[in-house]
C-alpha cells in the first residue's frame, strides 16, 4: 500500500469519534453491522498484508464484549477464508442478534471458541498472531476480570526482546487498556506490533511506536471529512487499508519464501524440449495466471555485456519462441552482434520456471 507520512493525517478525540458514528449511523443511513462488517473486513486485510500466511498461520482472536470485538469476530471469518486458522477468545458473549450471529456465522465454519482457562500463560507455542480486539475508544473506566488478567497476558508478550520469536500483537483500533486520547499511561500497557486505526487514528495513536501501523475503514463520505475537517490518505487501488507512516526496514538477507513443491524428477521431463514447455505453458494459461506469457528476455552484445528486458511471448513451434521488438531496439541490435540469448519464465503461483 501506499504509505502516507503519520503527521499529515487527522487524530480524533475520543468526543469526535463518538460524534462520527453518530453521524454514520443516524443521518448518513449507516448500520452498525455494516460498519462492523467493513471495519473487520479491514483488520483482516491488514493483517494478511503484512504477516503472510507461509510464516503466520495460527491466530488467536480475543474479543470484548463490544463493538470492538464484534470487529473481531468479523475479522476472524474473512481471516478463515483468507487460509488462515483463526482461533477466537470470547468470554464475554453479548446476547444481541447482531452478535449471536456472528458466533452463529464461526460456528458454522468449524473456527475454535477457547476458553479463558485454557490459554496457555505463554501464547508462543500455540499461536502466529495475537489480535486484540477487546476494548475500543468508547472504553471507559479498568478492565475487569478476565480482561484485566488477558491484557497483562499480552503485556507479558509485548516485553519478550526478540520479536522474532513470539506472535505479534495487532490492536483494533485503540490497544485494550490505553487511554483512547492519553495512550498508555502508565507505561506498562500492551505495546502492540500492529494497530489497525478505523475510520480515523485517534489521538492515542500518536504514541503508538510499533512497525506497522494501518488505517481501516474505506467508507468515510465527504459530509464527514468536510465537517470534522479530516485529512486521511487515499487507498491505493481496491484495498481496504492504508499503511500510515515509514515502511520499516527489511533484512533483505532474511527474506526467503518457503517453497512446498511436487519433485521435479529427469525421468518424468518429457524428451522434446518444446513438448516439456507447451504442456507447462498450457497449465499456467489453465491456472489462470497474469500474463503466464511474460519472459525475461536476456541478451549479449560483441563486447559480452549482458542485458535483460521483460517480453511478451507471441509465438511458440517446433523452429523456437516468438517475439515482437522493433529492429532499432537494444535487444535488435544484441542479436544482430550475437545470436545466443536466453528465455526465463516465471510462474510464481505454480512455483516453477523455465
Amino acid at each position: 500500500t501506499a504509505a502516507a507520512a503519520a503527521a499529515e493525517v487527522t487524530h480524533l478525540s475520543q468526543r469526535d469519534a463518538a460524534d462520527i458514528d453518530e453521524q454514520l449511523m443516524g443521518p448518513l443511513g449507516f448500520s452498525v453491522d455494516q460498519l462492523m462488517e467493513l471495519a473487520g473486513l479491514s483488520v483482516a486485510t491488514a493483517v494478511a498484508e503484512v504477516y503472510k500466511l507461509s510464516e503466520h498461520t495460527r491466530v488467536l482472536i480475543i474479543c470484548g464484549p463490544g463493538n470492538n470485538g464484534g470487529d473481531g469476530l468479523v475479522a476472524a471469518r474473512h481471516l478463515y477464508h483468507f487460509g488462515y486458522k483463526p482461533f477466537v477468545c470470547y468470554p464475554k458473549r453479548t446476547a444481541k442478534p447482531l452478535y449471536s450471529g456472528l458466533v452463529t456465522q464461526l460456528e458454522s465454519l468449524a473456527i475454535p471458541f477457547v476458553p479463558v482457562e485454557d490459554l496457555p500463560q505463554d501464547l508462543s507455542g500455540q499461536y502466529d498472531i495475537v489480535i486484540d480486539a477487546m476494548f475500543g475508544f468508547s472504553f471507559h473506566g479498568t478492565p475487569r476480570p478476565p480482561f484485566d488478567d488477558l491484557i497483562q497476558m499480552l503485556v507479558s508478550l509485548s516485553v519478550v526482546g526478540d520479536s522474532a520469536k513470539r506472535p505479534p500483537i495487532v490492536s483494533v483500533d485503540i490497544p485494550s487498556g490505553w487511554h483512547v486520547e492519553e495512550g498508555d499511561v502508565s507505561g506498562g500497557g500492551i505495546k502492540p506490533d500492529m494497530l489497525v486505526s478505523l475510520t480515523a487514528p485517534k489521538l492515542c495513536a500518536k504514541k503508538f511506536t510499533g512497525p506497522h501501523h494501518f488505517l481501516g475503514g474505506r467508507f468515510v463520505p465527504p459530509p464527514i471529512s468536510s465537517k470534522y475537517g479530516l485529512e486521511l490518505p487515499p487507498y491505493p487501488g481496491t484495498s481496504m487499508c492504508v499503511r500510515i507512516g515509514k515502511v520499516p526496514s527489511v533484512d533483505i538477507s532474511s527474506l526467503r519464501e518457503n517453497y512446498i513443491s511436487p519433485e521435479l524428477l529427469e525421468n518424468q521431463v518429457m524428451p522434446n524440449p518444446f513438448d516439456q514447455f507447451r504442456s507447462w505453458f498450457d497449465e499456467a494459461v489453465t491456472a489462470g495466471l497474469r500474463e503466464p506469457n511474460a519472459m525475461a528476455l536476456t541478451t549479449v552484445n560483441k563486447a559480452g555485456k549482458p542485458s535483460s528486458r521483460m517480453v511478451l511471448l507471441k509465438g511458440v513451434d517446433k523452429q523456437g519462441f516468438v517475439w515482437y521488438t522493433n529492429y532499432g531496439s537494444q535487444k535488435a541490435h544484441d542479436l544482430s552482434e550475437n545470436s545466443n540469448a536466453a528465455l526465463l519464465f516465471y510462474w510464481n503461483e505454480m512455483n516453477r520456471q523455465g
